[in-house]
């Protein structure tokens, strides 16, 4: 195929085939691709030659060469979506209810100032109305509509500004992921490392385990490769590539084991995400409209962050939030939504209680009747009422709320990379502060992940360091360096040093790393070994995987026998030993009895010492046995011969003992799940202070905790769980399996009043399910895989474990911010709804004008929320124990301050009020008719009001009763610069604000008094802290999540997936679901029927739907069983064929998540439940006899 006709032909800058071609080719599966590239091109190697590309060399790497790949095959980037323009963002902001109002009252009152009625008529109107001495006062009528409006646009304008600070954040956050993603490709014969978008069709690329692939591709060569490619097809078995029955690769697809090279033929947007991704931009516009229709309540993911190595899931995931809506984004929403109604009834009774007085005593009391010429006036009263009411609403309705949350988030979330904690879900950060155990790797999270040989056991000789070359024999010598060299990755290799005197730099496998390390150390060079048999050579490659827990290469030699080296887990390989090099280099029979002898003088005194002990093995296939059966994994894999056993040590990193000790004094338990051997566990966890001695501790491996918590069918019971976990520190030689059953074991466990929030962190491929599950999943950014990245919420970019702890900090942070904004926000909405209330009623006029209220609300809400919002976390956050998911935000001791400021400012502002002009003797302000100049007396009570909330700001500072509120006030920089900004913009205010602002300027002496009451709360706020909280019974606390109790039992039926109920999204799709939910219930009850026509008696024994938390007393609580039924219908067959069955099952509580959401657009990505879906149909259409019948459930 590789003619070199064909190849001079296309020398001129042609390739060999065109971008469609190469499309149509990548859209075939299987054998289909490798027949049409074998009609096509003649093999592989013709495509490559076709694409100019060298499978042994890769691309030349030229820049010109790249560029013009580009150009005619396209960028390996997938165009994000575009941001939404500030202007988007202003009208987004501009749709809020209350301030719509506002527009409209304003712009109302606007068009009445305008209007004047002649001067006679003016006095027949009522008192209030007339007395208007200056002409030029009444001109000034249209200043305060105007006012209004300015200050609406200014609110809307900070709003939109804050939202798209924080979507830039979010772009910079995904670029940042981008960028991180790098994959290994083959340029002018170096291995390199280039970021994913420089990836250009014809590179050849190396795949590995735990790899996402960037590109389409097909494969060149491959040993035991092995793809998940699910997140495409939804199959969840695992596809084996060959290059010759199955090379297609696709991007966005995972590699579950072994490795290869693939020669790219598909990028960007012509690769299968991407093309999936391109159909996915024109559906979500016409999705964009239907979706309008559901907006919820203030959510902080404003988009999901779709960044590059998102691409394979994105187009499924984009539409469903990956965990339900944070705890506290529910509390608040609610919070929000009581102190709304709250306010709306408040503000209804003042315009109620205005418009009433107005009339009673125009009418009544002044005898006037309704003149026609007055009508206008009287209709500018009744807009100046209702502004006032449309005023103490803004007030009351706290819409910072939200705003506090998002901007709390996007801070800690900036300031969390400074900690090597990149957020990839924004709610993530604040459930972290919540966790109350931590599951932890060993390998490179609480160790160094520097890998290093230490002692070795080698010609019955046990080394306690790395012993002299020439101390051991010659035969052993070599066997060991090839069987080194040559059994493992090449891509693990040992670099020099990046600065002089460094360690050399280990890059790959880290185990690998040590074992080459070691051929260093015994001055051998590997290098040269792998020269001599490239990779390419190598005749078969077993590699490991987490069943295997080994890996062999098998080598052809020149005579025809093969030569087959192995190492692995040394418990594991020692079984399959039947030989053993003794001194001499003579290999001499190994007896079980002998295994158990090295086992006790060997092993276990390297596990002891917390090393890891490595097996490393060999053997012959001579040519009289003939070829050996290559895929009998078994026969191969015995009759070993031990070449010696290695104690690998990875060091504990100095700062996590630490860490871990900080962890457990903030009530976090920390575990250990590792795929090591206990003893080695143990010893590490000794190091770390996982284990106290003298402690009442569990430390078990995977197969006792197996045997324990499964009952006599192998199924989970959760009441073995619940003995076993909480003692659990150690879990050794765990599968991934068992970590995701230990992860959802803790997550569903009742037995302590708390749920319990678990963080886990995990790195490997399989590690995924377990991070899926967790509250939080941390990936190891290092060391950890695409797909382990994939499904975490958060990325540790150094790896280490007390960049978690760092993480729990800014998560309480989060809340602790969030209280603190609530607890001075709620002071200053309950003292402005009084006062304005009380005024209203008593002076029949707002003491607060509107215009002021506006700005008391902008201070409050926007720039409190940035002050209190972004105050950095404080070591004391961790000497408390974790709230729990129940806390309520507002606890007895906020709910203290907030009655105590209120009585202290509302006294201060009574007093003002009505006695305050014989106090600072000036004239009353109370009474005034319609367009009345401001009056020193109420400047002096909105100038206090201010005064007041301003220094009560630096009280909110706290939330627990401490006594100093200044601690630790300088290093929040936002929180002094916003509060020196307030008062200085308000002495402008007061002194140039004039009629807008309702206010005249004040002498230096008032002002002072003014600053001296506003001070007075400080002095206030310490008495208030001395009246110890326990005397105070009576006090309620706010803001909890809805109980479970509160939700009527259909309701919680379908919500029973959810692990956190979001109240917001109830509140306003209660109707909305039960109408669907009636939809489907009918449409399930018809095709239940037709199913099974007559053949069933009616249905018996009803029961109430139970909380399921797991499928198996889902199994024991049938909704209705259908008697003597011949026909049977499995509902989720027990016979999984996946290796993962157990994880299968216990995740789907509920059969037919499909169904469900109305307004969740179901894409694929739920593929479990999609695929069940489909499969229920059929069962259910086409009943099989025979099988048993478990349950059937049709309430969906």
């Amino acid at each position: 195929a590789t003619s070199p006709l064909l190849f001079d032909a296309n020398h001129d800058g042609e390739f060999g085939c065109t971008l469609k071609e190469l499309r149509s080719l990548m859209e075939l599966r299987g054998t289909d691709g490798s027949q049409r590239i074998q009609e096509c091109y003649g093999d592989v190697q013709g495509l490559c030659s076709r694409l100019k590309s060298s499978p042994i060399d890769g691309l030349s790497g030229h820049s010109d060469d790249i560029a013009r790949r580009k150009e005619e095959f396209g960028k390996n980037f997938i165009p994000p979506k575009k941001p939404k323009t500030f202007l988007q963002l202003v009208w987004e902001a501009l749709q809020d209810v209350t301030l719509i109002i506002l527009e409209v009252a304003a712009i109302i009152s606007l068009g009445l100032s305008f209007y004047k009625p002649p001067d006679a008529e003016r006095e027949h109107c009522g008192r209030a109305a007339g007395g208007v001495e200056d002409e030029g006062e009444a001109e000034a009528g249209w200043i305060e509509g105007a006012a209004i409006l300015l200050s609406v646009i200014c609110v809307v304008l900070v709003t939109a500004f804050n939202d798209w600070s924080k979507e830039k954040q979010f772009r910079g956050l995904q670029s940042r992921i981008e960028q991180e993603q790098k994959f290994t490709v083959l340029r002018a014969g170096q291995v390199i490392q280039i970021p994913v978008a420089e990836i250009v069709v014809g590179d050849i690329a190396q795949v590995k385990y735990g790899d996402l692939l960037p590109a389409d591709g097909v494969l060149i060569q491959s040993n035991d490769l092995k793809i998940d490619e699910s997140s495409l097809t939804g199959e969840s078995d695992h596809v084996k590539k060959t290059a010759d029955k199955d090379p297609m690769l696709l991007s966005g697809t995972h590699v579950m084991e072994g490795s290869g090279k693939m020669l790219v033929t598909a990028v960007g947007v012509n690769s299968q995400t991407g093309i999936i991704f391109t159909l996915l931009g024109e559906e979500e516009e016409r999705e964009k409209r239907k979706k309008e229709k559901y907006k919820d309540g203030g959510r902080v993911e404003m988009e999901p962050l779709n960044s590059d190595d998102e691409t394979e899931e994105e187009p499924k995931k984009t539409k469903i939030p990956k965990k339900e809506k944070s705890v506290l984004q529910g509390k608040l929403t609610k919070l929000a939504v009581q102190i709304g109604k709250a306010g709306l009834f408040m503000s209804a009774i003042t315009v109620l209680i205005l418009v009433g007085l107005f009339l009673v005593d125009t009418f009544w009391i002044q005898g006037l009747s309704w003149i026609k010429e007055c009508t206008p006036i009287y209709i500018q009263f009744f807009v100046k009422f209702f502004i006032i009411g449309v005023t103490v609403l803004v007030v009351a309705v706290p819409e910072g709320l939200p705003l506090a949350v998002t901007i709390s988030l996007a801070y800690s979330v900036k300031k969390m990379m400074k900690d090597n904690n990149l957020v990839r879900h924004l709610d993530a950060c604040e459930t972290m502060g919540n966790a109350t155990a931590i599951c932890s790797d060993k390998t490179g999270t609480l160790t160094m992940n520097r890998m290093t040989v230490v002692q070795v056991h080698i010609g019955d000789r046990h080394y306690k360091k790395v012993p002299e070359p020439d101390l051991i024999p010659g035969n052993i010598m070599n066997l060991l360096i090839t069987g080194i060299s040559v059994n493992s990755a090449y891509t693990s290799k040992i670099m020099p040093a990046e600065k002089e005197g460094g360690l050399p730099r280990q890059v790959g496998n880290k185990t690998e790393c040590a074992l080459l390390g070691f051929t260093i150390d015994l001055r051998k060079d590997y290098q040269a070994i792998r020269s001599e048999y490239p990779e390419e050579k190598l005749y078969k490659v077993y590699t490991f995987n987490s069943v295997r827990k080994s890996m062999s290469t098998v080598l052809k030699n020149p005579d025809g026998s093969y030569r087959m080296f192995s190492k692995g887990a040394s418990e594991i390989l020692l079984k399959k030993c039947c030989k053993v090099l003794s001194a001499n280099g003579e290999a001499k029979v190994f007896r079980p009895i002998d295994r158990d002898d090295m086992v006790k003088e060997v092993i276990e005194p390297m596990a002891s010492e917390g090393l890891r002990t490595i097996c490393l093995a060999y053997r012959d296939f001579p040519v009289s046995d003939g070829e050996p059966d290559w895929d009998n994994e078994a026969d191969i894999l015995t009759g070993l011969t031990c070449i010696c056993v290695v104690g690998i040590e990875d060091p504990v990193r100095p700062e996590v003992p630490d860490a871990i000790k900080k962890c457990q004094r903030a009530g976090i338990t920390v575990r250990m799940v590792t795929g090591d051997n206990i003893n080695t566990a143990r010893a590490i966890a000794t190091k770390c202070g996982i284990l106290h001695m003298g402690d009442d501790f569990l430390c078990i491996e995977g197969k006792e905790f197996n045997r324990r918590i499964r009952n006599e069918l192998g199924e989970i019971e959760q009441e073995r769980l619940d003995k076993i976990w909480p003692k659990l520190r150690v879990l050794a030689r765990s599968s991934p399996t068992d970590k995701h059953t230990l992860v959802k074991g803790i997550i569903d466990s009742t037995i302590l009043e708390q749920r319990q929030v678990v963080a886990v962190t995990g790195d490997g491929t399989n590690d995924g399910p377990a991070l899926k599950k967790a509250d939080v999943g941390f990936a190891m950014g290092i060391a950890g895989t695409d797909v382990a990245k994939e499904a975490s919420d958060i990325i540790l970019t150094d790896d280490n474990f007390s960049s978690i702890v760092k993480a729990v900090m800014w998560g309480r942070n989060v809340y602790d911010s969030i209280s603190k904004f609530l607890q001075f926000q709620l002071t200053v909405n309950v003292v402005a709804v009084i006062v304005a209330f009380t005024g209203a009623c008593i002076t029949q006029d707002s003491p607060l004008k509107a215009v002021q209220m506006l700005w008391v609300n902008l201070i409050m809400d926007t720039f409190a929320s940035l002050a209190l919002a972004t105050e950095p976390p404080t070591e004391a956050l961790l000497l408390r124990k974790p709230y729990g998911r129940n806390k309520p935000l507002i606890s007895r001791t906020m709910m203290k301050n907030i009655l105590g400021h209120a009585v202290y400012q509302l006294t201060i502002i009574f007093t003002l009020l009505f006695a305050g002009e014989q106090i600072f003797d000036i004239d009353s302000g109370r009474n005034t008719p319609l367009h009345a100049p401001p009056s020193e007396h109420y400047t002096i009570v909105f100038n206090t009001f201010v005064m007041m909330q301003l220094f009560n700001e630096i009280n909110a500072r706290k939330i627990h009763g401490e006594r100093n509120v200044f601690d630790g006030i300088f290093n929040n920089m936002i929180f002094c610069s916003i509060v020196f900004g307030t008062f200085v913009i308000q002495i402008l205010i007061v002194q140039f604000g004039g009629k807008p602002f309702s206010c005249v300027g004040l002498s230096v002496e008032q002002w002072l008094w003014c600053v001296f009451l506003g001070f007075g709360s400080l002095l206030w706020g310490q008495l208030i802290t001395t009246i110890p909280t326990s005397r105070l019974k009576f006090l309620m606390t706010a803001g909890h999540g809805t109980k479970k109790e509160e939700i009527p039992e259909d309701e919680l039926e379908e919500m029973e997936d959810l692990d956190e109920i979001d109240h917001a999204e109830m509140e306003l799709r209660r109707g909305q679901v039960l109408w669907c939910r009636g939809l489907n219930r009918i449409q399930t009850q018809i095709r239940v029927v037709n199913a099974f026509r007559d053949s069933m008696s009616p249905y018996e024994g009803l029961e109430t739907p139970k909380s399921r938390s797991s499928i198996h007393n889902f199994m024991s609580h049938p909704e209705f069983r259908i008697e003597d039924s011949e026909p049977a219908i499995p509902l989720i067959d027990d016979t999984d064929p996946e290796d993962d069955a157990p994880t299968k099952r216990n995740k789907t509580p509920s059969p037919l998540p499909l169904v469900l959401s109305p307004n969740q657009n179901n894409n694929a990505s739920d593929n479990r439940g999609f695929h069940q879906h489909k499969d229920i149909a059929k069962t259910i259409l086409s009943p099989t006899p025979g099988s048993p019948l478990h349950s059937l459930e049709t309430s969906l």
